[in-house]
């Protein structure tokens, strides 16, 4: 463990000690401690085990136990930054929350509860899911008593308000419901890398006149990381920030084991460009959601969500720091 001034920080296990390859699977190689015994954690990672909401290419319930293994990968310090996030912030890996695969209502409800047991303790969540709908219940945790922004990496809106006649809850539908409830301010919401070929253009539609900021990937790689992240920055300002990462934002040459997968999309190092850039941030929670095993044969894709993970880790940690 390393120590501040005040408690003792939980470090992940060294590969210099154990092999990475070898022991049991966390994130980040963290501990693992059960939410009942998570006093004093700043950052909880979790995974949910969830996709009772994919339409498409169902398998991103076993996300978070791929994402897990392949976290093995990633190191202890930033390559860039030299933010080492475990000696600045209290991390843990706090388990799988709570879901049920059979109903989708009831598992609405079950995530939430649990992860409004999580802020109820200060911890900020940082997610491996799961297909995109597990970002409302959670989102209805983190914005229980205000709305936050959202800076969200996605090739789609997810603004969809139904799909098959009436069917509300959906991976396509998240957050149009947590714009509906209150969870979010859209005009603090910024979207990117959006592209593909469209039902149609309600989402977009209920974009503008919501006043979400929607960058498609044409403007993106027109304007590059730097330009696109200032006018994200700009959008959410200085309060709190709720960062979602779908996994399909990256082209599928680097992430083909995903639920939607869409061509022409971001690369490897770009979504890295941009995540940095979300220094200095308010984060007070984040995901990376729709990695699915069963089409990732290379489990690259995995590998790809946790370096990801890592990526909005760093300055959440650094976050949690400036306002210990």
């Amino acid at each position: 463990m390393v120590k501040n001034s005040e408690r003792p920080f939980n470090q992940p296990v060294s590969g210099f000690v154990t092999p990475r390859f070898g022991g049991i699977a966390t994130f980040m190689r963290l501990p693992h401690v059960p939410l009942d015994q998570a006093d004093g954690i700043d950052i909880g990672l979790v995974g949910i085990p969830w996709d009772a909401g994919t339409t498409n290419r169902p398998g991103p319930r076993h996300g978070p136990r791929q994402l897990r293994d392949n976290s093995a990968m990633v190191r202890r310090m930033h390559q860039v930054s030299r933010i080492s996030p475990y000696d600045i912030a209290n991390c843990a890996d706090l388990g799988d929350c709570p879901v049920n695969p059979a109903d989708v209502q009831d598992g609405l409800e079950r995530i939430a509860t649990w992860f409004k047991a999580l802020t109820a303790k200060g911890i900020r969540p940082l997610v491996g899911g799961g297909d995109h709908l597990c970002s409302l219940p959670v989102l209805r945790a983190v914005a229980e008593k205000r709305p936050v922004g959202m800076i969200h990496f996605d090739a789609h809106t997810d603004l969809y308000d139904e799909y098959f006649g009436g069917f509300r809850y959906t991976h396509g539908t998240p957050f149009r419901r947590a714009i509906e409830e209150g969870l979010l301010d859209p005009r603090r919401v910024v979207q990117i890398g959006i592209r593909g070929s469209m039902y149609d253009a309600e989402d977009v539609n209920f974009a503008e006149k919501a006043g979400v900021r929607i960058i498609r990937i044409e403007e993106a790689m027109a304007k590059g990381p730097e330009t696109v992240m200032a006018e994200a920055r700009r959008i959410v300002g200085d309060s709190p920030v709720y960062v979602s990462f779908d996994i399909d934002m990256l082209d599928p040459v680097y992430a083909p084991g995903t639920g939607t997968p869409e061509i022409g999309g971001f690369t490897t190092f770009q979504a890295q460009q941009m995540l940095r850039a979300l220094r200095g941030l308010h984060i007070v929670g984040g995901d990376v959601v729709e990695v699915s095993p069963p089409f990732d044969a290379s489990g690259l894709t995995a590998y790809a969500g946790a370096t990801m993970m890592f990526e909005i880790l760093c300055p959440m940690a650094e976050d949690v720091a400036k306002r210990r």
